[in-house]
């Protein structure tokens, strides 16, 4: 059957208003990553005197670099930066804005497809607050995981988080050298679904296969049977 003119525009009108309708495909999990300074300076050969885990990143598990002509601007969250330097400090170029500057073009322009994210102000002190809220490193000194030249299993690290959150974490480490007996405790991750609550971080979204992050080369899950050193100042 041939279609006439009327009926050719009709679906072309369809068409086009589906296509404008039609939302792109959104991130589904949220990544509060912390790290703990000593381990990530040990592997960037920097010098931190920061004795708490501080705020690597919030990161959307899909996309990165979303948008390259959103530049970031630390005149739109003035207001934030005091807290930003203590909890999100800059570890490799202190008092500058390049992790920052970092981190907006990389993760944030893409958590910024979410209304509740879609502006610089928004995105850092989302982060700020998840990030006190979570509160892991007075969670894990409450139950007496602090740093320490003794060891610790896996199973008590992750058994704390999981079982004061309620959700399982995404724990780091930086394996054992050739003669060493220990993995070095580096990143934990806790992650949250887009209306900010808890989420399983082993809980895949349909973007997990798909997800880049900021991940030293270092880092790895860690081994759930190897013992853990959670490094003090030195």
């Amino acid at each position: 059957m041939k279609l006439g003119p009327p009926l050719l525009l009709c679906l072309a009108a369809a068409l086009s208003s589906a296509f404008v309708i039609s939302p792109p495909h959104m991130w589904t999990k949220l990544i509060l990553t912390h790290h703990w300074p000593n381990t990530f300076c040990v592997m960037e050969h920097c010098h931190s005197n920061i004795s708490y885990w501080a705020i690597h990143g919030l990161w959307p598990d899909k996309g990165t670099f979303c948008n390259s002509s959103w530049q970031f601007n630390s005149s739109l969250i003035e207001d934030l930066l005091p807290d930003m330097e203590k909890s999100w400090p800059n570890l490799l170029k202190p008092l500058t804005t390049f992790f920052w500057n970092q981190e907006w073009r990389k993760h944030g322009t893409c958590a910024a497809k979410a209304e509740s994210l879609s502006s610089q102000h928004k995105y850092f002190s989302k982060a700020l607050e998840l990030y006190h809220k979570l509160d892991l490193n007075g969670i894990l000194r409450k139950f007496n995981i602090t740093p320490s030249e003794k060891y610790y299993a896996f199973s008590q690290i992750e058994g704390v988080i999981e079982n004061f959150y309620g959700v399982k974490p995404k724990i780091q480490c930086i394996p054992p050298s050739k003669n060493a007996d220990a993995q070095i405790l580096g990143q934990i991750e806790i992650c949250f679904n887009p209306d900010f609550t808890l989420l399983d971080c082993e809980k895949h979204g349909y973007w997990d296969n798909h997800l880049a992050v900021d991940k030293a080369s270092e880092f790895h899950v860690c081994d759930h049977n190897i013992p853990v050193y959670y490094p003090p100042l030195s």
